[in-house]
């Protein structure tokens, strides 16, 4: 059972700590949500304020932790979702001033976009059965804004309260290729500073469509949709980097383009 009152009271706390750029601590004592369950009322909480606030609607959504290793960092066997608002969505190529972040990071992911809403029927859905909902695919940044957490003391109740750190998204020109490639063996580079970085395959979880299943399917637990025109973060590929103002990094996803960033103060 949800404590709605304490639901209440972690979310203002949370908004408030954002707004005085208070450094990350992991919720503690009763503040703590007590499962799963309340960490994403809690988040939901919050998200509602922020909508209500600067932030506007949500256009979208994140998943997170979708590596076993970060999992049991954080003490789960699952990863996490977050909201994404339309306000923190840029195109490529973009500008974004580190200054304004307390601390922020660069994962580097496929996103993909609805091209219809992803009904709330009782159907758990996969990686094939939300297939006919994509219309396109795009290489893009997710900003992590960690407000310079110490990770060793993560905890993952705290970080689904938190919206799981998304501080904003570069996407890249939407393609319709993405049907045509095996995004599970999709090769992906990096390259930071005009020098390739690293390359690997741009799997997360596996297959990204697995991982928009996922988050449909959390959603959908929670009376949520996915609509047409929203955008999913499918998981970062690469480790997580933290730029400083002169980075210019550029990502490429194989048959779909690339996104690219530069960082000022």
């Amino acid at each position: 059972m949800v404590d709605e009152a304490k639901v209440r009271r972690v979310a203002e706390h949370l908004a408030k700590e954002h707004v005085r750029r208070a450094d990350y601590k992991p919720l503690a004592g009763d503040m703590l949500p007590a499962d799963m369950d309340e960490a994403y009322a809690c988040q939901r909480a919050l998200v509602a304020l922020w909508s209500a606030g600067d932030f506007g609607p949500v256009g979208g959504y994140k998943i997170a932790l979708t590596s076993k290793p970060m999992q049991e960092m954080v003490g789960v066997d699952k990863p996490c979702g977050g909201a994404i608002f339309t306000s923190i969505m840029h195109a490529s190529p973009a500008t974004i001033s580190v200054s304004e972040y307390q601390h922020v990071g660069l994962e580097f992911e496929l996103a993909i976009r609805l091209g219809r809403d992803v009904p709330v029927s009782g159907e758990v859905y996969s990686a094939d059965s939300i297939r006919p909902y994509v219309d396109a695919a795009m290489p893009a940044f997710e900003l992590i804004e960690d407000r310079n957490a110490d990770y060793r003391t993560l905890e993952a109740m705290s970080l689904i309260a938190e919206n799981s750190w998304c501080g904003g998204i570069v996407l890249g020109e939407p393609s319709a290729a993405w049907a045509e490639l095996d995004l599970t063996d999709t090769p992906v580079r990096l390259d930071y500073n005009g020098e390739t970085a690293e390359a690997n395959t741009g799997a997360a979880m596996g297959n990204p469509l697995s991982a928009l299943a996922w988050i449909a399917n959390l959603l959908a637990e929670r009376d949520q949709e996915l609509r047409a025109g929203m955008i999913v973060m499918t998981g970062s590929t690469m480790p997580t980097r933290f730029p400083v103002p002169g980075d210019h990094v550029r990502y490429t996803v194989e048959g779909l383009g690339e996104v690219e960033l530069r960082a000022a103060d």
